[in-house]
């Protein structure tokens, strides 16, 4: 109980780190949908679909591969230079080659300046030179510095915005000399590339910041340890990219098929979903290092199972808060109504997230058999499973195509990684009551949706409705905990 007290710990700790960053770049949608149009939201988002192409592609699977070795490694400190320099080399070939072919992928991405693509290249090869460093803190057990550093990321990077897009424009609106004092043209108008600006001076931030840490490494090269890292990685790089067009690809298919607006609407819509994203990544957060460091443990296997159903516990009931709530929140959050037709896709999201992060917890038993192989060729089959949905159900369905292509194709990573890890690795997962936790939550959340949306009386009430059903469920845990705490 001790070890799962500390991987809750952690998990907060760790969690906060990466969600209230997200949280508040999540916060700037509000922004977005209040200066742009549907058409303008969609490019913008294209320009960071394929800037999570290219993270994964440039860290090489590496910073998994970090986590692996550190801590089996005796001479931790080749780890830690040799997979820096790894990255380093990645970037900087990147940037060279991104440098001279940045005409010809300004046409490729479909971009309107070839700007977007330069900004692009020294965005993601900012954010590769700190992945390890970050890797660092967070094995080495410095949760403060780490968090610091998350927060001030993307703070700076929520300045920067606020300043471009809405200070500026007041400040020339205003007419009160400020504009001319500073230089600024009378005729400034706020656009994507201002965006893109904010991001890359955000990430050169970072990088200035995590410098205390970049100097303590003492760069030694090692070939074994590179083989290491590069085998074991390597198949997490091809299957993050592989999720990568999971998670992404529909951004690009869409305004293909329906056009920029429609994708414009989606995206905005689809972001809602954060919700779910932001607790899966808290959870990963603390779950990837946990699950290594006490693989070796007698009951490793039933640590695993019950983390796996409190994470669905929690996440069924992330589903149900934000579909009760869901015009409310896009209140808060979309600023034009033209974006508000898309929420109906915001349920069928949030089930294909929860999905996700069920085959994240699952992926486990490749990880620490060292089949990332596996991982690989699961990803690439729900890749090509997403490419085929999405043609055959956007045309169809529209908007409506791409949330079910996603929720589909997470479903089927999902089953396909449980049917091969109780092969390789049996986990006793409570199959029967996870089920039936996500079958009851998509029957409260489609009544909620359909027959009781804006009734936020009858939503409260199914909301009390599914935490019955855990109580009666989970009593005797539920019960354990509550008296240890008294007890405590």
């Amino acid at each position: 109980m001790s070890a799962l007290k500390s991987f809750f710990k952690d998990t907060v700790i760790y969690g906060m780190a990466s969600v209230l960053p997200r949280v508040i770049n999540f916060a700037l949608l509000a922004i977005f949908t209040s200066v742009f149009n549907t058409s303008q939201f969609s490019s913008q988002t294209r320009w960071y679909v394929y800037a999570a192409f290219l993270n994964v592609i440039l860290t090489l699977g590496i910073e998994t591969s970090f986590f692996r070795f550190y801590t089996a490694e005796t001479n931790k400190e080749k780890i830690v230079s040799t997979a820096s320099m790894l990255l380093i080399i990645s970037s900087f070939t990147f940037l060279v080659l991104g440098m001279v072919a940045a005409p010809v992928l300004t046409v490729f991405f479909g971009f309107e300046q070839t700007v977007f693509v330069r900004i692009l290249v020294w965005t993601t090869v900012l954010d590769t030179l700190v992945v390890i460093p970050f890797a660092l803190l967070r094995v080495s057990g410095r949760p403060l510095r780490f968090m610091v550093l998350k927060l001030s990321n993307v703070l700076f990077l929520a300045l920067i915005t606020v300043v471009l897009l809405l200070g500026i424009p007041y400040m020339v609106s205003s007419d009160m000399g400020w504009s001319q004092t500073l230089g600024i043209d009378a005729d400034y108008k706020p656009g994507i590339l201002h965006i893109f600006i904010a991001n890359v001076a955000a990430s050169l931030f970072t990088l200035l910041c995590l410098f205390p840490e970049i100097m303590k490494i003492k760069w030694k090269w090692d070939k074994d340890i590179v083989k290491k890292l590069m085998t074991y990685g390597l198949p997490i790089m091809v299957g993050g990219l592989a999720y990568a067009v999971n998670e992404n690809v529909d951004k690009l298919i869409i305004p293909r098929f329906i056009g920029e607006d429609a994708n414009g609407i989606y995206a905005a819509c689809y972001k809602l979903g954060v919700f779910m994203t932001l607790y899966i990544t808290a959870f990963r957060m603390g779950a990837e290092p946990f699950f290594f460091n006490h693989a070796g443990t007698t009951d490793a296997k039933k640590k695993y199972s019950v983390i796996m159903t409190w994470f669905v516990i929690f996440g069924c009931l992330f589903i149900l808060l934000v579909v009760g709530f869901v015009d409310m929140i896009a209140g808060l959050f979309i600023r034009q109504s033209s974006y508000l037709s898309g929420l109906t896709i915001v349920p069928i999201i949030l089930l294909a997230n929860l999905f996700s992060g069920i085959y994240n917890n699952l992926a486990i038993w490749y990880k620490l058999t060292d089949k990332t192989r596996f991982g690989m060729y699961i990803s690439i089959a729900g890749a090509l499973l997403t490419i085929v949905s999405l043609m055959v159900f956007v045309p169809w369905m529209g908007i409506m195509g791409g949330a079910a292509a996603t929720l589909f194709t997470y479903f089927f990573m999902a089953m396909i990684s449980w049917y091969f890890g109780h092969k390789h690795y049996p986990v006793p997962y409570e199959s029967g009551k996870i089920a039936l936790l996500i079958a009851c939550t998509s029957l409260l959340s489609g009544v909620s949706f359909l027959w009781f949306r804006g009734d936020y009386f009858i939503n409260s009430a199914l909301i009390c409705i599914y935490v019955m059903i855990i109580y009666y469920l989970e009593k005797t845990t539920i019960k354990t905990i509550f008296s240890r705490t008294k007890t405590g």
